[in-house]
């Protein structure tokens, strides 16, 4: 019998030109942009936004990014529900947690698929933080980049952090 993994909706990603993928199937897809222009720059990015909506609506982003030449991204919806609504500071913290854990993910991922083919890369994860220094998230900061940069990735706030802000608030 084929090896027929079961994914739920919510653990699909959405790209805009492949559709629904599962996450090993969006870092081959990764590996493949990487490789078609392999001299160029890439930043790989990962960030987390949030929406109230009875509930919360969480959109994790994806971005592999070719430096001076466009990128892809790909993203997908978490939905939570709460008894109370979530505040402000507990709904950043678990983005940052999301984010966090995703950018693991893809490098655990991203080092098994590189190593099975032979190729010597140490992939390097930006994280985007949906918050900046201005409005009622400054007060976070610190806390936040500090939880980021302890779990091993680069931190990045607004309006450096275009994953989070741009990219997934699309989706929110």
């Amino acid at each position: 019998m084929d090896d027929v993994r079961q994914y739920s909706m919510e653990s699909l990603f959405v790209s805009p030109s492949q559709g629904k993928l599962a996450l090993e199937e969006v870092i081959r897809e990764i590996i493949l942009f990487i490789s078609e222009e392999n001299r160029q720059g890439y930043r790989l990015i990962i960030g987390t936004d949030s929406q109230v909506n009875y509930g919360v609506d969480f959109v994790n982003a994806i971005v592999v990014h070719r430096v001076g030449r466009g990128g892809r991204y790909f993203w997908r919806r978490l939905r939570r529900e709460y008894k109370k609504p979530l505040a402000l500071k507990a709904r950043m913290f678990t983005e940052a947690n999301l984010s966090i854990q995703l950018a693991g993910e893809v490098l655990l991922l991203l080092q098994h698929e590189l190593a099975s083919a032979f190729v010597e890369l140490s992939p390097h994860i930006e994280v985007h933080i949906d918050i900046g220094q201005n409005g009622p998230t400054k007060e976070m900061i610190k806390e936040l980049v500090g939880m980021v940069k302890g779990s091993g990735f680069e931190a990045h706030i607004k309006p450096e952090a275009y994953a989070a802000s741009c990219v997934a608030d699309k989706y929110t």
